[in-house]
């Protein structure tokens, strides 16, 4: 059992850049693999990017391969996403997921995560 706090939205221009964070509590944060989505109005919830307990293996999109970046910090109990030159069609409420072991064989179905923080607002402006 572990709960997620998603935190760093914002409303930015096109072309900036902007870090979320999710900090756990509950359980001991190095034994879950972590994963960001993003679901748009009207849209499915779409798969942005993953990270492994230790941090050795990510993977991402294709729409944000070369811009955002995953991270985390088992020490302060904490995964990011650095988002870079951010565009309009990144405009969309950002999840952090969790599920305890290592990363899903299929890493980027929703349903392969067990728990979801609240979600936080990223907005995009042209």
């Amino acid at each position: 059992q572990v709960q997620l706090v998603e935190s760093g939205g914002g409303l930015v221009q096109a072309g900036d850049s902007l870090t979320l964070s999710c900090a756990a509590s509950g359980d001991t944060f190095s034994r879950y693999a972590m994963a960001w989505f993003r679901q748009a109005p009207g849209k499915e919830r779409e798969f942005v990017t993953a990270i492994s307990r230790s941090g050795g293996t990510t993977d991402y999109a294709d729409s944000v391969k070369g811009r955002f970046t995953i991270s985390r910090d088992n020490a302060k109990n904490t995964v990011y996403v650095q988002m870079n030159s951010l565009k309009p069609e990144d405009t969309a409420v950002y999840y952090c997921a969790a599920v305890r072991g290592p990363l899903p064989i299929v890493v980027r179905t929703p349903t392969s995560y067990v728990y979801w923080g609240q979600g936080t607002q990223v907005t995009a402006s042209s």
